[in-house]
């Protein structure tokens, strides 16, 4: 994987050293090498900044920035068919120098401009200056497994892969977004397309701009959407034909990601999704595939077992990292730097360890992320399918009162169920789906922590809802079921900028490039016009990928309850943090800050060490936010 940056600067006073310290604040993206291209124009100068994680063509030939002709490239990613593409290209006439994708897609843009993205089957944010018509054009994936940042005021445009690199910029200007950071209290994450700062968005998953450089204007499109396909009438097939069409999918899919000049390695949970990758590589394999997984025993995160019981089967070259709560622990301080905007999936703590174990061996890792949002795995849509039809027929003031009265009893209070996985927080939310039991209701109380009533209290100032995907309406009525709502809601949220988020800067704190293949984009156009019940069945979450699955891996070693990454937040705040907490959550900070009602804290924060554990995330959303706020805008 890499790192880019860039600026395009109408007063001219931005310079090579600038350029220099912007990309080098990616060395984490690209510790292999460097370049960059400085461009001296009289309206403007423009810098391009590349860090280098060699994967493809390891030679010097595969440097960037990189020109073909007119065009300048910096580029961050995999096109995973460029052999093909270039089969097609030579035959048009195209000569090619090195063995690498990056010199692909350059040929490819100068042939087909962008509807080069419709030839792509990869993972990618890019930057192309077309020096004869005085453009930049720029593009993300379609699923948004690439970062891509954008700074724009006034006179001055930045573009890079992290948010972190426009803090070099001497004229950047770093401004919360109030409006912002209600919606990060709320998701754990800053929803797309908007940004923690003022003047910053996401370019979002599928999409592209086009910037004259002359007249300043820029064009952005979206030229990919899981909308279109979960729009066309679902597949009249059978569930036999359905499954071998998938399987051939999820083949071509695993087999192009593994495409690579360096090793390469799976991260193994011993889950359905993993199980998937693994088994189909290995099976296609004579070599012994390496696989990773990682433990953490003492605070009864412990994967280690399932997925050893599925690596022995497959006979995969196994490696178990087992670590300490104290391991885990040392790396909340790491997250503010590395996820550089307001993050508080915890799971990232995991992600991190497993990343760093693996890349003592392999320099590319397959994640199995996007399963539960292609073929509906997810603990809440079978909560939503099973209980929304017994919510919508509960009279609504029954529905208040028993909210009511769960406000009185605390989570923990409860003494069979406050065991089970997840219970406090599915207990927090499911009060507000007793307050209002509809489909779309439902998947934005499931989504998140504060309601618009709770968070409006809890900052000082008046704030106005961002607009979000999480209320999209793009799905047709005509193909409307709760089940595809959800899951192209999560798709385009939840995956892109907690998931996709988490696994970027976690493996690239490593150093390695972290690989998806379920996140194909063939694979989530078949998925989205197959009939539901192929994927949810009788009660049985994603069951077509199960039943491929079931031809590799006996049924009975992979059916056990979906375990996650969960991180004890509640017991490490109690316990361990609780110093940590004291110090980041305090009336002094919160007050210095200005940006939230010290009283609702206060109540919030006596509530949960007395014992209200449904509180958890919500602290730990604050948490998280605080220590951000120190590593990034206290001056030291």
């Amino acid at each position: 994987m890499c790192g880019i940056a860039a600026f395009l600067d109408y007063t001219k006073t931005s310079s090579l050293n600038t350029l220099q310290a912007m990309t080098r604040t990616l060395h984490h993206r690209g510790p292999d090498g460097e370049g960059f291209e400085l461009v001296q124009k009289e309206a403007f100068c423009l810098g391009l900044g590349h860090k280098r994680l060699s994967i493809l063509d390891l030679s010097d030939a595969g440097k960037q920035p990189m020109k073909f002709g007119h065009l300048t490239l910096i580029f961050n990613g995999e096109i995973y068919n460029f052999e093909e593409i270039n089969k097609e290209l030579i035959r048009l006439g195209h000569l090619f120098n090195t063995h690498s994708d990056t010199e692909t897609l350059l040929h490819a843009y100068q042939q087909w401009g962008e509807k080069c993205l419709d030839k792509f089957i990869g993972m990618f944010a890019f930057v192309i200056y077309d020096e004869n018509k005085q453009h930049i054009f720029a593009a993300r994936d379609r699923a948004g497994v690439k970062p891509f940042f954008i700074y724009q005021k006034e006179n001055l445009f930045l573009f890079a892969s992290e948010l972190k690199v426009f803090h070099k910029h001497p004229d950047f200007e770093k401004e919360i977004d109030l409006n912002s950071l209600a919606a990060y209290m709320q998701y754990g994450n800053i929803p797309s397309p908007h940004s923690i700062f003022k003047n910053i968005r996401k370019l979002g998953a599928g999409e592209y701009f086009m910037l004259d450089i002359n007249t300043k204007k820029l064009i952005q499109r979206k030229y990919w959407n899981i909308y279109d396909y979960y729009n066309k009438p679902k597949k009249n097939i059978s569930f036999e034909q359905a499954k071998e069409e998938t399987k051939s999918l999820l083949t071509s899919a695993f087999h192009y990601r593994m495409r690579s000049d360096v090793p390469v390695g799976i991260f193994l949970s011993g889950g359905y999704d993993s199980a998937a990758v693994t088994s189909i590589l290995q099976a296609n394999n004579t070599q012994q595939l390496k696989t990773f997984t990682i433990g953490v025993p003492d605070i009864g995160l412990n994967e280690a077992p399932f997925a050893n019981e599925v690596a022995n089967y497959l006979g995969t070259d196994h490696h178990e990292f087992q670590c300490t709560a104290n391991e885990a622990l040392a790396l909340i301080q790491k997250i503010p730097y590395h996820y550089d905007e307001p993050f508080a999936d915890s799971s990232a703590l995991p992600t991190m360890l497993v990343s760093k174990m693996a890349s003592e061996k392999v320099t590319v890792a397959l994640s199995a992320d996007g399963g539960d949002e292609i073929f509906a795995g997810y603990n809440r849509y079978d909560y939503l399918l099973k209980m929304l039809p017994k919510l919508e027929k509960l009279p609504q003031i029954a529905g208040k009162a028993m909210a009511g009265v769960m406000d009185l009893i605390p989570s923990n209070a409860l003494p069979y169920f406050k065991h089970k996985y997840n219970f406090h927080n599915r207990y927090e939310k499911m009060k507000g789906i007793l307050r209002n039991p509809n489909a779309e209701a439902i998947m934005l109380s499931l989504s998140q922590q504060f309601t618009d009533a709770q968070v409006s209290k809890l900052m000082k100032t008046h704030i106005k809802p961002l607009d979000t995907l999480y209320t999209s309406n793009e799905l047709s009525k005509i193909h409307f079921s709760p089940l595809a709502y959800m899951q192209a809601i999560d798709f385009q949220t939840y995956l892109v900028d907690d998931i996709l988020t988490k696994v970027d800067r976690a493996t690239m704190f490593a150093s390695i490039e972290g690989r998806e293949p379920l996140l194909d984009h063939r694979i989530a156009e078949y998925a989205a016009q197959l009939p539901d019940e192929f994927k949810y069945h009788k009660g049985t979450k994603k069951h077509i990928l199960k039943e491929i699955v079931h031809d590799y891996l006996p049924k009975e070693m992979m059916e056990r309850p979906k375990q996650g990454f969960a991180i004890p937040i509640a017991e490490w705040m109690w316990k361990e943090l609780k110093e940590h907490v004291n110090h980041y959550i305090s009336e002094e900070k919160i007050s210095q800050q200005g940006y939230f009602n010290w009283k609702v804290v206060e109540k919030m924060k006596r509530d949960f060490y007395a014992g209200k554990k449904e509180l958890d995330f919500k602290m730990w959303y604050l948490l998280m936010f605080q220590m951000w706020y120190e590593e990034w805008m206290v001056a030291k």
